[in-house]
């Protein structure tokens, strides 16, 4: 065993946070860089636990290359053995929208209707509810999103702006609803199957809700991740919500557990006419620190904590 721990990312600025945090408490651990890599069948594992960080939005950063080798390696290292915390189970479910609609509907939890893709004509008279929200099925940061108004503003979207089809040639048409914008929408971050604390995002017409304070710094300044092409006159703004109310909260516990997600950020909307409308799962999580700090603790230190925890339960088992 080269270490204990080996965290795949792709992103650095995202993780250095918990990078920071793990070399403070001493854990042996090692950084997998997803965008440059390999790995030989015949010697993996090379750690008791690994953490998969990798993004479905690493092709907006021009890694498309990342996502296969982490689901590929990932894969290899479930068959040898190895646990993998956020394994190809839950990766899969967040590079697929469309198995995230299903598996809410598995699960009776109100979801936006979705319908997947892969030549507009397919879509013809199959779709007839306009508005609609155009996303790419491997999503990722509200990445080329568009809200399209009828069938023939989708097909000259997508006849304008070819490179939409990518990464995968698989698209998303998605029930649009209206939300409060003074409200905004509900993100729930889940570590362990529990809630580590909810949070009120107000968009201001952004579709890139990332948390990371690397996407969106609490001073307002420049962010370092790749942005949709339509950037809001204002920023988004992330407020502490602890009054989560306990039945989207159960839905969310219901998510993860069902969706064999460890680590995971879940958002829904509040729809007009009351009703929670579940349309994300984030297996990445990118957590916010500001706002864990106004519940009182720190988020990194709580993941290392569950790492930490992980890793005993692996030693007894492989004991």
């Amino acid at each position: 065993m080269v270490a204990d721990l080996v965290v795949l990312y792709e992103h650095p600025d995202w993780q250095r946070p918990l990078f920071n945090a793990l070399e403070a408490r001493g854990v042996s651990f090692l950084p997998l860089d997803l965008k440059k890599a390999a790995f030989d069948v015949d010697l993996v594992p090379a750690a008791r636990l690994y953490f998969n960080q990798a993004s479905p939005s690493a092709y907006v950063r021009g890694h498309t290359r990342a996502v296969p080798l982490a689901l590929s390696l990932i894969r290899s290292l479930e068959t040898a053995g190895a646990r993998v915390i956020n394994g190809s189970r839950a990766f899969l479910l967040e590079l697929s929208k469309s198995a995230q609609g299903s598996l809410l509907k598995r699960l009776g939890i109100d979801h936006p209707r979705s319908m997947a893709f892969n030549d507009v004509q397919a879509v013809g008279e199959r779709w007839t509810q306009w508005p609609a929200l155009l996303k790419p099925e491997q999503g990722g940061s509200g990445a080329r999103m568009y809200l399209l108004q009828s069938l023939k503003e989708l097909e000259r979207t997508l006849a304008e702006n070819p490179d939409l089809w990518l990464p995968d040639n698989l698209l998303l048409l998605q029930e649009y609803f209206p939300v409060d914008p003074a409200r905004g929408i509900v993100r729930m971050e889940f570590l362990g199957g529990e809630l580590l604390y909810a949070m009120r995002v107000v968009s201001q017409g952004s579709f890139n809700l990332c948390p990371s304070e690397v996407c969106h710094p609490e001073d307002g300044a420049v962010a370092a991740c790749a942005l949709p092409s339509k950037t809001p006159q204002k920023p988004v703004e992330f407020f502490p919500y602890p009054d989560v109310p306990k039945d989207a909260v159960e839905k969310g516990r219901r998510i993860v557990t069902e969706g064999g997600l460890h680590v995971a950020g879940i958002e829904y909307l509040e729809a007009s006419d009351g009703r929670h409308i579940f349309y994300d799962v984030n297996a990445n999580s990118n957590l916010r620190p500001p706002i864990a700090r106004a519940f009182g603790f720190d988020p990194f230190e709580r993941v290392v904590d569950y790492l930490l925890r992980e890793l005993q339960r692996t030693e007894k088992q492989q004991a």
